[in-house]
């Protein structure tokens, strides 16, 4: 396993939710790393953020890691959910409650209901 494999494993074991993205939480580096972040930051979800500008090998190992071409990736206690399309249509048709629920994830339920109000 390379030192980038081991680390994005770390991150998965220490965290119950991890964001692979552009930038950080509160300074994100792309519109699709943005939108995942704001949704979980409204959520009022405790997550860990991994910068994968910062390190090109933790970049390219996340991709190999999950198989998936695209940043942001949203994990939750070790699973692989997707990205910023499928967190999307999971928050407005209500599965990403769903999950945290069934995961044990403290979220602000109604935070998630005025996100689907308003994009009703």
């Amino acid at each position: 396993m390379s030192e980038a494999q081991t680390q994005i494993q770390q991150a998965l074991d220490e965290n119950d939710v991890v964001l692979f993205m552009k930038g950080t939480k509160e300074m994100p580096q792309c519109g699709f790393s943005s939108r995942v972040a704001g949704v979980l930051n409204y959520m009022g979800v405790a997550y860990r953020d991994v910068n994968v500008l910062a390190d090109e090998a933790v970049r390219q190992g996340i991709k190999d890691f999950s198989d998936w071409p695209t940043i942001p990736q949203l994990y939750v206690k070790g699973e692989f959910i997707g990205g910023c399309d499928i967190v999307t249509e999971m928050t407005l048709s209500g599965e990403l409650d769903q999950l945290f629920d069934q995961k044990d994830i403290d979220y602000n339920k109604e935070a998630a209901d005025k996100i689907r109000q308003a994009n009703a």
